[in-house]
């Protein structure tokens, strides 16, 4: 079992820059390929970004590719997503989620493959 706790969320203008971090605990994280998934309100649940197990492999969303990036710390237990050049419509509740199957055995771009997941972090972007 994994538990995970999402931070870094909030308030900023458009262009800004926010970091998430997602600090897991109560299982290997090594073991674990790491994702970000958001949902705004009224929206199905959407894949952000995702990283392998030792962070060598790294897929995004096209709607954030360039302006996102993802790394882990092994060392800390912690997941990180880079958030830049923010738009209004990245507003949503950020989740990380883990599973031990994503990239090396299953598909990583939908939540049903994720077996763990955060309370998620609220981002919110001004216009």
């Amino acid at each position: 079992q994994v538990h995970m706790v999402e931070s870094g969320g909030g308030l900023v203008q458009a262009g800004g820059s926010l970091r998430l971090s997602c600090a897991a605990s109560g299982g290997a994280f090594i073991s674990y390929g790491m994702g970000w998934f958001r949902q705004a309100p009224g929206k199905e649940r959407e894949f952000v970004a995702v990283i392998s197990r030792n962070g060598t492999l790294t897929y995004f969303a096209d709607s954030v590719k360039g302006r996102f990036t993802i790394s882990r710390d092994n060392a800390k237990n912690t997941v990180f997503l880079q958030m830049n050049s923010l738009k209004p419509e990245d507003t949503a509740v950020y989740y990380c989620a883990a599973d031990r199957d994503v990239i090396v055995k299953q598909p990583y771009g939908s939540s049903r493959f994720y077996a763990y997941w955060g309370q998620g972090t609220q981002v919110t972007v001004s216009s």
